[in-house]
């Protein structure tokens, strides 16, 4: 049994007993460990992270093209974007391009996802679904870079014996961004479904069970069970694919290299050609940082409007 002494003179009470002392060599020697399992992710972290990011916001406000060191330059890469028409333009591509992937890419996974909640829960199914997403982006631009092909893809052929015109999905300013934005809507299209098919699993069962017994058909349980309480993970996974779509590069990058024009010049195309094409990298780091806010107030409405920290299951 422990004993308590009081001190006199101070009032503390101290706890005497093997039982009840605190084992400081145990509890240091269980930070030391926990820091030995982080170390190399914080390490990773700081140096691949944490130290370009300040890197680049410190270059963002001077004049840098690698060649000579950097000369300050206060806010006047910043105040350069206001009158940078292509700056503009490479925004207005990319939500363009943002608004067509991410509406079809959501609609379309939320449908695969309820087939696969409501219909099969095979396990070789979702690794079927899966696939698309496991190959490297480059190969899949590549190889839809081919079908596409204005004059040897198979697709135009395909056309071609059905007694239509081929369609130039590349080189036409009208069909470049939705092409760019099928491509990589196929890619992603199951991993985004399997997320929001993994929050589905959460709802409760007893929920459609009593929905049933009440009448509603697929379709009501769908926007009455399903969608209210599945807010949460859409809007996770919409902030995912928001800030994915945002970040768009290796496509164009394979297929279109920003053009017909300058109608695929998306973004991340236009900063990557400012670094390492005029090696304006002050400007260019200006850009990103611009970027970065505009994804930060992207996801913070996203997760606002949307109550992602709420839920309605109970």
């Amino acid at each position: 049994m422990a004993l308590t002494s009081r001190n006199a003179r101070t009032g503390s009470v101290s706890l005497s007993g093997q039982g009840l002392r605190p084992d400081v060599n145990g509890s240091r020697r269980e930070r030391l460990t926990a820091l030995a399992f982080i170390a190399p992710a914080l390490l990773g972290f700081t140096v691949f992270y944490l130290w370009p990011t300040l890197r680049g916001l410190y270059f963002s406000f001077t004049e840098f093209d690698f060649f000579s060191p950097p000369r300050w330059v206060g806010l006047d890469n910043y105040t350069s974007m206001f009158s940078d028409a292509i700056f503009w333009n490479a925004m207005k591509v990319t939500v363009q391009y943002v608004v067509i992937n991410i509406g079809t890419q959501t609609v379309l996974a939320l449908l695969l996802a309820v087939l696969l909640h409501r219909l099969t829960r095979s396990i070789l199914v979702r690794s079927v679904v899966l696939l698309p997403y496991l190959i490297s982006n480059v190969v899949v631009a590549l190889v839809f870079y081919w079908m596409l092909d204005a004059q040897i893809g198979i697709t135009n052929q395909v056309l071609g014996w059905i007694g239509l015109d081929a369609v130039p999905f590349f080189g036409d300013q009208n069909w470049a961004i939705p092409t760019i934005a099928f491509i990589n809507t196929w890619r992603h299209l199951g991993y985004t479904a399997l997320l929001l098919f993994a929050g589905m699993l959460m709802i409760p069962g007893d929920v459609y069970e009593a929905g049933r017994v009440d009448g509603a058909s697929e379709w009501k349980m769908f926007w009455r069970i399903t969608l209210p309480l599945l807010r949460p993970i859409l809007a996770l996974v919409l902030v995912i694919t928001v800030i994915g779509s945002f970040q768009a590069f290796d496509t164009v990058a394979v297929t279109t290299t920003g053009g017909p024009g300058d109608a695929t010049r998306v973004i991340q195309y236009y900063i990557f050609d400012l670094a390492f094409q005029r090696y304006q990298y002050g400007y260019a780091s200006a850009v990103s940082v611009v970027l970065f806010l505009i994804l930060a107030a992207v996801a913070f409405v996203q997760l606002k409007l949307m109550r992602a920290d709420e839920s309605d299951v109970a």
